[in-house]
């Protein structure tokens, strides 16, 4: 079926397009525009703008922690319910909710990027539940007893990277990601703060050296995806030294950076640094950010109102039990990388709350790369998802930030930059914070743009000034060339795949960890692996994607 989206403004930061004109659709893919034929379908764009879907780089939409906030905060997640009458209903409604909300703001991949290989079974099952999207999962090592006696024993790069390569096989992972790498197994020993040379009790390791190989393995397999950092002491004041430090540690490898916002918080008053409170650091992260092309990070934008934070660095959620609101919370330091549930209410008139909001724009509007500086509310721990809208209204609109900057404290000026920002992003810094920047940190080669080849994953937009009624509801979206949205309402509901790396895994390796598991669990390498034979057989569910060569 071919396909011509007519007459819109086209924008294409890869192309260096934007300008009015056509996207022409064949087969699920963009191709030129054919001479002289005529479309079977035309979809009048007038008025409108013509993006590549979104890609969502960072949210916690499926896993034991996700499942654990909704049974913790049901109230929150009352809004999760699956429109009538649609076919993945049977998901308990969550799935459908996230499935057909990203797709109605015109995001077509979205990716979770924390699944321990002890779960992977479970959370591959409910991403594969998620209607109109493509997902995947970052598989996450640095707390797992097998990887880190590796390292305690010095048996070289070969052994670690061997492991890796076989829990993002067995898991199906995207990527690979690290969570305060040695903190579940520090916090297990008492400690309550883990900095990056710190030894970790039992092991003898730092978060430095377990970072550092897996920043070795990743490359050596050719993972496309950076390594994906969750750093030290989150949230803490001078949290800026640990991300710096972390930087500065990986010693020029491509590394990413989670929710950056996080530790964009320097010391107020370095005489009394535990009383002074902090300040914005956004700019020292910025500048750090483009002296290191290598490098790139997403932000975990705060927005206000109710919502639960869900982790895996149990040290952190362990220190933010006490600020739950409401108050009740859930931690599990199990084996490997434990996690916790913490409820938070992030307070407009709340100066902590005002300066976290503050400095995550800060980040995106000082960048001088956007394409490396991915929009992430860190779903659900900065807030959901659905707030994208009104933060690309804020970037694009500096009146509407002026408004809003007025109506909170004083610290947001005293202690930040963010009143004294004229930038205003256009559609096309847009485009490469939501689309071109996270596929090409993803690998995906085939997504975020709208260049012949590509898929047909395209997002039509209605030109309003209000930028966040214009980003809520897009007027069509495309997946693989099929209309799954108009005029922001689902019209198609259609499965999506889940992306996975074709990694080969080591025979010694998979003996090996055969052995390990039997004896510590009683149950071997099949109980832990994503066969095919678990999900349904009326089409496939996985889709290979390519390792660096």
């Amino acid at each position: 079926m071919l396909i011509r989206i007519q007459g819109g403004r086209v924008v294409d930061p890869t192309a260096g397009r934007d300008a009015v004109g056509d996207v022409w659709v064949e087969d699920g893919r963009i191709v030129q525009p054919p001479p002289g034929a005529k479309p079977d379908q035309t979809l009048d764009a007038a008025g409108c703008v013509v993006m590549a879907g979104g890609v969502e780089v960072h949210s916690h939409i499926a896993g034991g922690n996700v499942v654990t906030s909704r049974l913790l905060l049901p109230e929150l997640y009352i809004s999760e319910a699956a429109p009538e009458g649609h076919p993945f209903a049977h998901a308990g409604g969550a799935a459908g909710w996230i499935g057909a909300t990203y797709a109605r703001m015109g995001y077509t991949t979205a990716v979770e990027p924390a699944m321990p290989p002890v779960h992977a079974l479970a959370t591959q099952l409910e991403l594969a539940d998620i209607p109109l999207l493509d997902r995947g999962a970052l598989t996450v090592l640095g707390n797992d007893d097998h990887l880190l006696q590796i390292l305690r024993d010095g048996e070289g790069k070969a052994a670690v990277r061997d492991l890796v390569a076989l829990n993002v096989a067995s898991s199906r992972g995207l990527g690979v990601k690290c969570i305060n790498a040695g903190g579940a197994s520090a916090f297990k020993d008492g400690a309550l703060k883990l900095s990056l040379d710190d030894e970790i009790p039992c092991y003898g390791l730092s978060t430095r050296r377990i970072m550092g190989a897996l920043l070795d393995a990743v490359e050596e397999i050719g993972v496309p995806h950076p390594l994906h950092v969750h750093c030290n002491n989150l949230g803490l004041p001078g949290a800026d030294d640990s991300l710096i430090a972390t930087l500065a540690a990986a010693e020029g490898r491509r590394i990413h950076f989670a929710h950056a916002q996080f530790y964009a918080y320097g010391v107020s008053d370095p005489e009394n640094p535990m009383t002074g409170g902090f300040r914005s650091a956004a700019r020292r992260i910025v500048d750090a950010m483009m002296a290191n092309p290598q490098a790139s990070l997403d932000i975990g934008q705060v927005v206000f109102g109710q919502t639960v934070t869900v982790s895996l660095d149990i040290l952190r959620q362990f220190g933010g039990r006490k600020g739950a609101k409401p108050k009740k919370w859930v931690l599990n330091a199990g084996d490997a990388e434990g996690g916790g549930v913490v409820p938070f209410l992030y307070r407009p008139k709340g100066p902590t709350s005002s300066l976290q909001w503050a400095i995550g724009l800060e980040i995106m509007l000082l960048s001088g790369d956007p394409e490396r500086t991915i929009l992430t509310t860190d779903h659900p721990n900065g807030g959901p998802f659905t707030q994208y809208p009104r933060i690309i209204h804020l970037l694009m609109d500096k009146e509407a930030r002026d408004r809003e900057i007025a109506t909170l404290p004083g610290i947001v000026r005293e202690r930040s930059e963010i009143a004294t920002i004229e930038r205003e992003y256009t559609f096309s810094e847009i485009a490469q914070l939501t689309r071109s920047g996270p596929a090409k940190l993803l690998g995906l080669d085939d997504r975020g743009h709208l260049r012949a080849g590509g898929r047909a994953d395209i997002a039509v937009y209605r030109d309003d000034p209000d930028r966040t009624a214009m980003f809520t509801a897009a007027k069509y979206v495309l997946k693989d060339g099929h209309v799954i949205v108009e005029d922001g309402q689902v019209v198609d509901w259609r499965a999506g795949r889940s992306l996975s790396l074709t990694v080969e895994s080591d025979k010694a390796m998979e003996r090996r960890t055969e052995t390990y598991l039997q004896d510590r669990y009683g149950q071997g390498l099949d109980s832990f692996a994503v066969p095919d034979a678990a999900f349904a057989k009326d089409q496939p569910v996985f889709e290979d994607v390519a390792c660096r060569a």
